[in-house]
């Protein structure tokens, strides 16, 4: 059992590095900015995490019309 929670905690470590550098990269992102400049109302009071995942399920449902 030790070796499979060592496992699942590594993965988890992993996947927050990639996820941490995946925001950051988006957020950098021309399409994210210009997204932020046209939603500013609606995202002053959310954490970068909650922009980022609003704006690519925003960007996905536009992609999937």
């Amino acid at each position: 059992m030790a070796k499979i929670k060592a496992s699942s905690d590594r993965q988890l470590f992993c996947d927050s590095e990639i996820w941490h550098n995946l925001k950051y990269a988006i957020a950098a992102s021309s399409g994210f900015q210009r997204w932020q400049l046209e939603s500013t109302a609606q995202l002053q009071d959310l954490r970068l995490d909650q922009q980022v995942q609003r704006y690519l399920r925003e960007t996905l449902e536009t992609l999937a019309y």
